[in-house]
């Protein structure tokens, strides 16, 4: 007896009575056949990875932002001991309401601030500073020799008279423009930080530091002062903080997709199964990430979200599917395993080239991106359980609504009698015509083109001052302007460290050596200011000479030398003598100007380094900011690489044809390059924030790809002509395609009005490449196919998923025989 289930209206449908439950792939029958252990055994699995990621914590890390093998970040850790207060630290500047800092309030007010933050958890005590800590001292030269002493005396009483005191001790310390605004209308206090707080196993919270810190601001603004906060710490705590408000921008994001689903679908039990798997992929993921002991951090926080948005992806085709077999009246059960054997190889294939495209990241050597990449992959490992195996079974179970199986038969009797052929399918259809595919294919070309010279301005770090992970208008990019407007010493600094013999650090020679450099740097665009052990023992000759300017200058006396030596600040020389810090002070952190101060520095040292004295990059934030884009930069294209070698790899196992790759890739390459030209116009440079985003873009954008072309291929292999294959794959994949794609496209798009500026930085950039991918796989593969994968109407012979799936989708055209398993 011939059963039709694809004209369902024409022939009686099939039973659960005439499946062969041994019919089918390994996998298949595998799991299928154990139908109630599997869901036992997925339940247990949810509760218990449930409890775990229960207790995942939010936190950032300095470390993970650092690329902690490039070199620059190696002589930074080498010397981090004694460079204590260059690392991670946070900055508290601290402006009366009216007036100057020569207040006894105001004073008063700083003493209280000082000793509040002295005591927050995870601060490094003994090298912060501020006018109160007896690190900040004042030196002058009299008539009976050099002479000084802490800022503040011990005998500070508040009186007239020791406020004038300490106005003259603040003049004769050094500090103006570091720490007093040379205006004298704020001081600052330098917080380092530690990277575990003492007496904790656990990295410093950053949450909780930037809340404590914004009760110190909150309590002390109604007490006549203003708070300024800068630093890497900071900015972590104002992004935790605007990642709980990002939550809403998940939770809108996931409601628009589940609607999106069910207006599709017009079934409420099958849409719920399908937005419970792939939240139930999340679950598993943030359990497993809980088990390995990591964290999310604001960088890595977008990563469940994809995961939800590919598990819906895949998801949706699988309810699709079933879907279409129960309309045309096949049992449910038989419906989820037909379904399973037509898509189980393209689902497989795409999640193994999201994976491979995520773990790619890792050799992006830094801590932050290698977490990203790892959490990514673990998701996506993930959903070829929850979305690929358990989510068929389950459906084989509930099966979907009437309404919703009788309205999908409905559409696709309607589409294939060619009565009510829908618009979107007759526009679609027009590229798969020799002239519009040329017409589409010249367009791509002269895109890709075009997008290819902007991209050469394409830009490596960050392209705004303060922190553009952050609104302009945000209060950390205020208080950063704020430091930078009133402060030469601002809170971007780059330290060259230059390494000497022990005990000779201060060595004529070598001061003169510096110097040198630090004249050039003070050159250069975009540099505020420079500190040295060579100025401060040039300002130092000329106190002891009465203040005439002619002595200053690096005097060939090493004796001289040596006694200023013995009283300049230890943030200058180490104790042992064998390192000097030369302090560069940046206007900001932009990505030209760590370049050029980098340059510079790097010609000077070729030209000066010797077996006496090294010139070694670099510490201090905007140090290892100027690493961390050097990494970016390196990794961009090798990662880019690497992910389209794994997906053409990949891709190339499934199709077995290069041209099943060609047609399948060149639309991602497309996308790729259009998107980097549209961070080019939106001012976003590639930095940590950024580079995963075209990685991710691809890793989800094969999905259209493979999901379109494997079912094309295998109508084209039963002697379908180019437009009647396509036809019937969008009737089958391609709408769940443009579902899945329109749907995810908003959802991020909704980001765009986030609080935190490179979360609404990637949404866009996100939003681009699902609608583009989608674009690509339903206009340019088809346009492509016309040249690649048709010659004289006949389709190349080469083609694994042809093999292995071409008698699951006859099911879906023609007769199939109870004899023949219901699959050849």
């Amino acid at each position: 007896m011939k059963i039709d289930i694809g004209r369902a209206n024409q022939a009686p449908t099939p039973g659960l009575e005439d499946f062969d439950p041994y019919s089918g792939s390994w996998p298949e029958r595998f799991f299928f056949n154990r139908r109630r252990a599997v869901v036992l055994i997925f339940a247990v699995l949810t509760v218990v990875l449930c409890f775990q990621a229960a207790g995942v914590r939010l936190n950032g890390s300095f470390e993970r932002m650092i690329p902690t093998r490039h070199p620059y970040i190696r002589n930074f850790l080498q010397y981090r001991e004694d460079l204590a207060g260059l690392g991670n630290v946070i900055r508290i500047a601290v402006a009366p309401a009216k007036g100057t800092i020569f207040d006894p309030a105001y004073l008063e007010t700083l003493r209280q601030i000082n000793d509040e933050v002295f005591f927050i958890e995870g601060i490094d005590r003994g090298a912060m500073k501020s006018l109160w800590t007896p690190l900040t001292r004042w030196a002058e030269v009299t008539e009976d020799g050099l002479t000084g002493g802490p800022v503040i005396p011990d005998d500070y009483d508040g009186s007239v008279e020791s406020v004038r005191q300490v106005r003259a001790n603040v003049e004769r310390s050094g500090e103006i423009g570091h720490l007093v605004a040379a205006n004298f209308e704020s001081s600052t206090i330098l917080v380092p930080l530690l990277a575990t707080p003492a007496g904790s196993d656990r990295p410093l919270d950053y949450g909780a530091l930037s809340e404590k810190l914004e009760a110190l601001r909150g309590k002390y603004q109604n007490q006549g002062v203003r708070l300024y906060i800068t630093g890497f710490a900071k900015i972590a705590g104002d992004l935790i903080e605007g990642l709980k408000q990002v939550l809403v921008f998940f939770l809108l994001a996931t409601l628009i997709a589940t609607f999106m689903v069910y207006w599709f679908t017009r079934c409420l039990r099958s849409t719920g199964v399908v937005v419970i798997c792939s939240l139930v992929a999340v679950i598993w993921q943030l359990g497993i990430v809980t088990l390995l002991g990591l964290e999310l951090d604001p960088y890595s926080m977008l990563v469940p979200f994809l995961v939800f948005s590919i598990g819906l992806s895949h998801g949706a085709q699988k309810m699709n599917g079933i879907m279409q077999d129960i309309g045309r009246g096949v049992h449910r059960l038989v419906a989820a395993r037909l379904t399973f054997r037509r898509l189980f190889v393209a689902g497989l294939t795409a999640l193994l080239s999201d994976a491979v495209g995520f773990a790619v990241l890792m050799i992006i050597r830094i801590g932050v991106i290698q977490q990203l990449a790892l959490m990514a992959s673990v998701g996506v490992a993930v959903l070829i359980f929850t979305n690929l195996i358990f989510l068929p079974i389950l459906l084989s179970y509930t099966g979907v609504s009437a309404t919703g199986a009788q309205r999908s038969l409905r559409n696709e009797m309607a589409d294939l009698s060619g009565e009510h052929k829908h618009l979107l399918w007759r526009f679609l259809d027009l590229f798969t015509h020799r002239k519009v595919a040329v017409a589409v294919i010249l367009l791509a070309a002269v895109s890709s083109l075009a997008a290819l010279f902007v991209r050469g301005h394409l830009q490596v770090g960050d392209l705004d001052p303060g922190a553009p992970e952050l609104r302009p208008d945000s209060r950390y990019n205020l208080d950063s302007a704020y430091a930078t407007a009133n402060y030469a010493a601002s809170s971007d600094v780059l330290v060259v460290m230059v390494k000497t013999p022990e005990g000779l650090c201060t060595q004529y020679d070598t001061l003169v050596k510096v110097d040198a450099l630090e004249w050039r740097l003070q050159q250069l665009d975009g540099v505020e200011s420079a500190a040295s052990m060579a100025t401060l023992s040039k300002i130092a000759v000329t106190g002891m000479n009465e203040g005439n300017l002619k002595w200053f200058e690096l005097l060939a006396n090493q004796q001289m030398l040596n006694a200023v030596t013995t009283r300049a600040p230890r943030e200058l020389f180490n104790q042992r003598c064998d390192m000097l810090s030369l302090f560069v002070f940046l206007k900001d952190h932009k990505a030209a100007t760590l370049s050029r101060v980098v340059r510079e520095v790097e010609a000077f040292a070729e030209q000066n380094n010797d077996g006496q004295v090294r010139f070694l990059l670099a510490a201090g934030n905007a140090g290892i900011e100027a690493a961390t884009n050097i990494v970016v930069k390196r990794s961009m294209t090798t990662m880019l690489l690497l992910v389209y070698g794994a997906v053409i790899v990949l891709c190339f196992i499934t199709f077995r044809s290069w041209r099943g790759v060609a047609a399948a890739v060149i639309p991602l390459m497309t996308t790729s390059v259009l998107c980097e030209a549209l961070m080019v116009g939106l001012d976003i440079g590639v930095k940590v924030a950024t580079l995963p985003v075209v990685a991710l873009g691809v890793g989800i954008g094969v999905d259209y790809a493979l999901y379109v072309l494997s079912i094309l291929l295998v109508h084209l292999r039963q002697g379908m002509t180019l437009s009647a294959a396509y036809y019937r794959t969008l009737l089958f994949t391609g709408k769940v395609v443009i579902l899945t794609g329109v749907t995810l496209s908003i959802g991020v798009a909704t980001w765009a009005f986030s609080p935190i500026k490179f979360q609404a930085d990637m949404g866009i950039l996100l939003a681009f490449m699902f609608g583009w991918n989608m674009v690509g796989a339903l206009v340019l593969m088809p346009s492509l196919a016309r040249f690649l994968l048709v010659t004289k109407n006949k389709v190349s012979e080469h083609s694994a998923v042809v093999e292995s799936s071409a008698a699951c989708i006859t099911a879906f055209d023609e007769p199939i025989t109870r004899e023949q398993d219901m699959v050849r």
